[in-house]
């Protein structure tokens, strides 16, 4: 019995390996939920500040749990390889927020979305930050709609995408 291979899925298959196998620098998106357990919060940090020490510069947003995680974990490694892009402007983020954010170096406002929902911020938010990376990381529930739309946002421009359920 034969089989016909889909070319595209060859393609796929072989990008991915490369980026896997990738010994330099890459630049990697870590996203993920708002609502994180604070022991899930420590594996996100200790994982970011590990993936920051081998070279590796990370892209994340700005908000609470997942994204701070992050955020804590590169800026302890190396706060010159992070990269913070918000959905809107600073000022509109949480205020328990706000002071972690004005430490990081490299910190992107898009002021222009303020007029938006966070909802509709954060997907365009999303698909800057898929835009600037080559891998992405994404710790989510099954219900959390706009994370795994960039998901699949991300597997259609060929990303490597590695999605975390955390139900």
């Amino acid at each position: 019995m034969s089989q016909s291979i889909d070319h595209y899925n060859v393609d796929t298959l072989a990008q991915e390996l490369a980026t896997i196998q990738q010994t330099g620098s890459r630049r990697i998106a870590l996203l993920g939920s708002r609502h994180v357990p604070i022991t899930h919060q420590h594996l996100i940090e200790m994982m970011t500040y590990a993936l920051v020490l081998s070279g590796n510069r990370m892209i994340t947003s700005g908000a609470t749990g997942t994204n701070s995680a992050a955020i804590k974990g590169a800026t302890r490694a190396d706060p010159n390889l992070l990269t913070v892009i918000l959905p809107q402007s600073l000022e509109r983020q949480p205020h328990e927020s706000r002071q972690q954010l004005e430490q990081v170096m490299h910190l992107v406002e898009n002021s222009g979305n303020d007029h938006m929902s966070l909802a509709e911020a954060s997907y365009l938010c999303n698909k800057e930050i898929i835009s600037r990376c080559q891998q992405l990381i994404c710790f989510a529930f099954h219900d959390s709609g706009i994370l795994l739309q960039t998901c699949r946002d991300a597997e259609e421009q060929r990303k490597v995408v590695t999605l975390f359920y955390f139900d």
